[in-house]
């Protein structure tokens, strides 16, 4: 790198800090999750509202693959927190809900995602139909299992029943659209690696699970290592979560497989319980530059690739199509499952609308369809529009259906019980 090229690269990573910041906070104002904001940001940034030689003059060509290097990082930083953040305990007593309500919130978009696929593959042709119509299967598929946690901390909620079922659901959908990502990935050929060294996956799976994960415990629960005065933990995560991406994305899948296992085998409690979860401990660590730095990258360099300036008629039928298969599709398929179950039509309802958020992880999805052709250009900048929607919509619709401020739940099979109470404004931060 040049002088010149150091320079701006700082220069753009202190704006894109300072920025999303501030849209992070405008979000919260507006009671919406901040990632909101960063994503809006990402897009607004973009060449959607200014002109190309605007953004080139912020981002310039050259300054561009530092910054998707960085956000490379970020992106698998986010996701081994979501694999740390996967507690089977929360399955304890919820097995038959929370895997009916999974399941029908995946295979109905999936089944229709698949089937639009159809129709929008005649104005966005790509070099495989057949992964193309699962990549859009799959993109109709996802629940951001953070946001959605973040939801529901923010409104109290993350205690009751229904929000621990809701909790239980995203966790299975999120490995569901990850597994059905890497699917497509092993399907279309799109990886970038020889189809021969896919199959390396099914024993690095045993591995990772048989003794990596034992080992993590046995290393981690030793009383010097887990010492949070003391760095060995983290890098040890760190060294990791690195060589898992990197492995992952050698054999032809993409990275975020690789740093998502790796969370998903890390050791959730210490011995006796005599200290907090170390895997808690080291996800929030990371976490907490990530969110400041890396990710806002990721919103930017993901915003730039938006550019909803040409938006025509059939633009518009397209998105209205997506939406209605994406929100359609996962409400009906959730609100049926859950009604099957025999919860009342209130909290499955409420239930259907949680499941519904997308967030950053339909981003990552997506992200991911483009960079392996899956999606053009025009297509992704339209679903990222859904994403924005789906995660949007939340909030809102859970206050119609639930008030925070008139009442708060304990909520048991079916609304067994209702308690009103009052309760004080919406949690506020991240």
């Amino acid at each position: 790198m040049s002088t010149q090229q150091v320079s701006m690269l700082f220069l753009a990573l202190a704006l894109i800090s300072l920025l999303a910041f501030a849209a992070g906070a405008v979000a919260r104002r507006l009671r919406q999750p901040p990632v909101i904001g960063e994503v809006l940001l990402g897009v607004l940034l973009g060449p959607t509202l200014l002109s190309a030689t605007v953004s080139h003059t912020l981002f310039p060509q050259d300054l561009r693959p530092f910054l998707t290097a960085l956000a490379n990082i970020g992106v698998a930083l986010f996701t081994f927190t979501v694999g740390a953040e996967l507690d089977a305990g929360l399955m304890r007593g919820r097995r038959v809900v929370a895997g009916t309500v999974a399941a029908g919130s995946i295979a109905l978009p999936f089944l229709l995602g698949t089937l639009l696929a159809l129709y929008l593959f005649h104005h966005h042709p790509t070099h495989d139909r057949t992964g193309f119509a699962l990549f859009m299967g799959t993109a109709m598929s996802v629940t951001a299992f953070p946001v959605l946690a973040r939801i529901l901390t923010d409104r109290g909620m993350q205690r009751t029943w229904l929000g621990n079922v809701a909790l239980a659901c995203a966790a299975i959908d999120d490995v569901l659209a990850w597994t059905l990502l890497a699917v497509v990935m092993a399907v279309s050929g799109a990886g970038t690696g020889s189809q021969w060294l896919l199959l390396l996956f099914v024993p690095y799976l045993l591995l990772m699970f048989t003794v990596v994960r034992p080992a993590l415990r046995h290393l981690l629960e030793h009383r010097r290592v887990a010492d949070p005065r003391r760095p060995t933990a983290m890098v040890v995560t760190l060294v990791g979560l690195l060589a898992s991406a990197a492995f992952t994305e050698w054999i032809g899948l993409h990275f975020i497989f690789g740093a998502f296992v790796f969370g998903a085998v890390m050791p959730r409690r210490t011995t006796g319980g005599e200290r907090a979860d170390v895997t808690t401990q080291i996800a929030e660590r990371f976490s907490y530059l990530n969110d400041l730095l890396l990710l806002p990258v990721f919103f930017v360099v993901a915003g730039l690739n938006v550019n909803l300036s040409g938006m025509d008629g059939t633009d518009v039928v397209e998105l209205g199509l997506i939406l209605a298969v994406a929100v359609g599709g996962k409400f009906i398929g959730a609100f049926v499952a859950a009604r099957a179950t025999g919860m009342k039509s209130r909290p499955a309802s409420a239930l259907a609308v949680l499941i519904n958020t997308r967030g950053l992880t339909e981003l990552i999805i997506l992200t991911v369809g483009l960079q392996l052709g899956a999606l053009d250009g025009e297509l992704y900048s339209t679903m990222v529009v859904m994403a924005l929607v789906t995660t949007a919509m939340a909030g809102p619709l859970l206050q119609l259906i639930y008030p925070v401020r008139r009442a708060q739940w304990t909520l048991e099979p079916g609304e067994a019980v209702h308690h009103e109470a009052h309760v004080g404004p919406e949690g506020k931060g991240r």
